[in-house]
Parts: structure tokens; C-alpha cells; sequence
């Protein structure tokens, strides 16, 4: 078993570095282009842009029926697959996407931005390329290259930043963004087809396609639910609240899905492949969980804790004073982002790995159910941050509880997990009351404030969740370099 795990390890490991290398560029880049756009467009910008958003995230992950998913965890070879699985993806995008075509001007209308209609149907056409290239995105994943997909998403987003920003200055509004994502799709997708050197057949084999579908019908289903429930909340902001506060609220959303966008899109290139090896040995797979929950919320937690105690500082540092209303929304934001690195890119490709799909549907259902009251009464209550409020409430209380029921069921064992929290634990609660306690001495010097407030807790945080022999072989060696 442990042979088993530390091979699987080793091979995660490289694509995980590569992804994070990758992430780490683009994630960086695209903040800096987040920046320059937030100087260039208006806040009803970003409301028109966050419905069409809403639309495309849904489609993204629904978009080839959970084939992508069906073919890193297929057991066979490719080859016998790939014709069908390519058939399968690219009819679907294309019949998803006429219905979006033609339902787009009703769901604008729905989130109160009838004017968003152009720019759904246009950011929505990404799924027509990321049909294409599924089945090739999927081998690479599979035999752990991270790296050639790491090239492809740099090239894209290159394309990106440089089309969008230009259509910003030229007064395009909301459809620089759309108009730079499908471009950054098109030079993504033609370098995958290059880099995966699979033969592009197509066929149909009725037996496979049953395969296939039996699978990913219900990963498709869950990741659906999924972009439902990260989505919805800009759909009852714009109809409750209208578009300018739409703006204000995807501002703080999109702050708060830096360490998913990083992390957590890093963590799945290599988590569903890593944990579908694992799960052919239950053991594998319950040790294989027992690292990795504890290591993730290590590393997620400090990012957390600056967004919650130091809000104001961040969005006034980053973007101007004219978005503070975005701070407040943050806060219990920030709450969420964790709850959703736990489940969204832990729990959920733990259970496709073990077949247990429907169990995912279960999940975000469960949520959903519970999210949509929660965010249509926080709005009315408490307006921007009253939505937040509420999506923070049903993750903590709802999502994280059955997500561990539903682990439980599948005979996923939770409690050798637990002794691993406790170090985290301890180390956020001691850095997070650090950092409220010094909150607001150095105000009116946003980046001051970050710099000390935010610096010291980060190193509280480091001190209580590193290990003693860790920080005494850190601390032995610093001594021993100045002798």
C-alpha cells in the first residue's frame, strides 16, 4: 500500500508542481490585469460581465456530459475510447450551447441585465473549443503532464490580457472580458491538440459510449449543481440589488477565489487522476485523504485570514477607495473560499475517484436547496453583505457536515484526519485574534497595515502550525549557518 501511495505521490507531486508554477504566473498576471481593468471599466461593467460569467461557469463544467472526468478515470486504454469520447463532448457542447443561444436575452432578464445578452452568448462559445480539446486535456491530465498544460493556459491567458485590456481602453465595456476569454480559449485549445499528439478520429461505439456516460452523466450533474451554487448568488444580487452592487459583489468574490483559482485549479489537475489510482486500494485511498486534508487546510487557511480580518485595507490598497463597498462582502467570503477548497476540490474528487458520482449530485443539491433561501433573504436583509452572509452560513452548517456524511457512507475513514487539524487549528485562532486585535492601528496607510498586521499574523500562524521538530531543525540550522 505504501509503495503504491508513495509512487502515486511522487508523480502528483511534479504535476502539482508544475500546475502551481503554472497558476502561480497566470493567477499573478491576471490580477495585475484585474487591476488595470478595474481603473478602466465600471462597476455596471463587471455586473453585466458577472451575469454572463454565472452562464458560462455553469456550461464550462457541464459542457462534455462528465466525459473529461469518464476518461482520467477509465481503467483501459485510450485509444479504444478516444473516438467516441471526442463524439460525445463535442455534440454535447454544441447542443448546450444553441440552448444558451437561444434562452441567453431570458436569463439576462432574470438576473436583471437585459443588456448582458450579447455578452453571454458570446463568452458561452468558449465551450464549443473546450469540446474539441477535452478528450486530448484529459490525457494529459491522466499521465500526470501537467506541464504542457501549464505552456497552454500561459499562452491563452497572454492572448487574453492583451486583447482584453486593449478593448477596455477602446470603451468595449463588458466585452473585452468576453472577447479576451474566447480568444485566450482558441490559442489554449490549438496548443493542447499540439502538445497531446493523439490521433483526432471520430466513431461511435455504442458499448463505450454507455461506459462513458454511466460515469459521466452524474460527475457532469454534480459539477453542474456546483457552478449553480458558486453562481446563483450573482443572479439573486443582480435581480434583488441591480447591477452596481452585482459589481461590488463579484469584486469581492473574485478576491476570495484567488486561492481556488490558484490552488484549488492546480489541486484538481492532479487530485481526481492521483485519487482514481489510489481508490483501486482502499487503504491507499483513506492515507492518501489523511495527507492531504490537513496539508490543504495549512496552506488555505493564512490567505482566509487576511482576506476576513484586513478586508478594507486589501480592496482600498488594490482597488481604490471608490470599491470599499466590496470589503464587507469579503469578510464572510473568505469563509466560504475554504469551506469550498475542502469540498469543492477535496470531497468531490474523492468521490468521483471512487465512482461514487452520484454522490457529488447529493452534495451540491443538498446545498443548493438550502443556499438559495439563505442568499434571497440575507439580499433583502442585508444587501451585498446579507448574500454573503448567507452563502458563508449554509457552507459552514450545511455543505461541510454532509460532505463528511456522504465520505463516511462511501467508507472513506475521516477520523485518522482529525489529529492532523488540530495543529491549523490552534495556529488560526491564535493568528486571527493577533490580527483583529492590531486591525486599524496603522489606518489611513492601507499598505502599511497589511504589511505589519497582515505580516505578523502570518508569521503567528506559521509558528503555531509548523511542527517542533521542524521549526527546531529550521531554527538549528539558522544557528549553524552563522557559526
Amino acid at each position: 500500500m505504501n509503495d503504491n501511495v508513495e509512487s502515486i505521490g511522487r508523480k502528483a507531486g511534479r504535476g502539482l508542481r508544475w500546475s502551481l508554477l503554472g497558476n502561480t504566473v497566470t493567477k499573478a498576471a491576471s490580477f495585475v490585469m484585474s487591476l488595470v481593468l478595474a481603473r478602466l471599466l465600471a462597476p455596471e461593467d463587471f455586473g453585466i460581465y458577472a451575469v454572463a460569467l454565472a452562464a458560462t461557469q455553469f456550461v464550462m463544467v457541464v459542457k462534455d456530459a462528465g466525459v473529461m472526468a469518464a476518461v482520467i478515470q477509465w481503467r483501459g486504454r485510450l485509444e479504444e475510447i478516444s473516438p467516441t469520447a471526442t463524439v460525445l463532448a463535442f455534440g454535447f457542447a454544441t447542443g448546450l450551447y444553441a440552448v444558451f443561444w437561444v434562452g441567453a436575452p431570458y436569463f439576462s432578464a432574470l438576473a436583471g441585465s437585459e443588456e448582458a445578452t450579447g455578452v453571454v452568448r458570446l463568452l458561452t462559445a468558449v465551450i464549443l473549443v473546450e469540446a474539441v480539446t477535452a478528450v486530448r486535456s484529459a490525457a494529459l491530465m491522466r499521465e500526470f503532464a501537467q506541464d504542457k498544460l501549464a505552456i497552454a493556459n500561459l499562452a491563452g491567458f497572454a492572448v487574453n490580457a492583451t486583447l482584453a485590456i486593449s478593448l477596455a481602453a477602446g470603451g468595449a465595456g463588458a466585452y473585452s472580458f468576453a472577447w479576451g476569454q474566447v480568444a485566450a480559449a482558441v490559442a489554449t485549445g490549438a496548443i493542447v491538440l499540439a502538445l497531446a499528439k493523439m490521433p483526432f478520429e471520430f466513431g461511435y461505439d455504442r458499448a463505450v459510449a454507455g461506459r462513458l456516460l454511466r460515469f459521466g452523466l452524474p460527475s457532469a450533474a454534480g459539477f453542474g449543481l456546483e457552478a449553480v451554487l458558486m453562481n446563483s448568488s450573482f443572479i439573486v444580487v443582480g435581480a434583488i440589488l441591480g447591477k452596481e452592487q452585482l459589481g461590488y459583489y463579484l469584486l469581492a468574490f473574485n478576491v476570495s477565489s484567488w486561492v481556488p483559482g490558484l490552488i484549488g485549479t492546480a489541486l484538481r489537475y492532479v487530485s481526481l487522476p492521483s485519487f482514481s489510482r489510489l481508490a483501486e486500494d482502499g487503504d491507499s485511498l483513506s492515507e492518501g485523504v489523511r495527507r492531504s486534508v490537513p496539508l490543504l487546510v495549512t496552506f488555505v487557511m493564512p490567505a482566509a485570514l487576511v482576506m476576513a480580518t484586513l478586508a478594507h485595507p486589501l480592496v482600498a490598497f488594490l482597488y481604490e477607495p471608490r470599491w470599499d463597498a466590496a470589503a464587507g462582502v469579503l469578510r464572510f467570503l473568505a469563509v466560504l473560499m475554504v469551506v469550498r477548497m475542502v469540498t469543492s476540490f477535496l470531497v468531490t474528487d474523492i468521490l468521483i475517484s471512487i465512482g461514487a458520482t452520484k454522490s457529488t449530485v447529493w452534495l451540491n443539491l443538498g446545498w443548493a436547496v438550502t443556499l438559495l433561501p439563505a442568499l434571497m433573504a440575507g439580499a433583502h436583509f442585508g444587501g451585498i453583505r446579507g448574500a454573503a452572509i448567507g452563502h458563508a452560513a449554509v457552507a459552514v452548517f450545511v455543505a461541510l457536515p454532509l460532505s463528511i456524511l456522504l465520505l463516511h457512507r462511501q467508507g472513506v475513514r475521516i477520523k485518522p484526519v482529525i489529529p492532523g487539524l488540530v495543529r491549523p487549528a490552534l495556529a488560526t485562532v491564535a493568528a486571527g485574534l493577533f490580527m483583529v486585535l492590531f486591525t486599524g492601528a496603522f489606518e489611513g496607510d492601507p499598505l502599511l497595515e497589511l504589511l505589519a498586521v497582515g505580516g505578523s499574523g502570518l508569521l503567528v500562524f506559521a509558528l503555531f502550525a509548523t511542527p517542533p521538530v521542524a521549526l527546531r531543525r529550521l531554527m538549528g540550522g539558522r544557528a549553524h549557518g552563522r557559526v
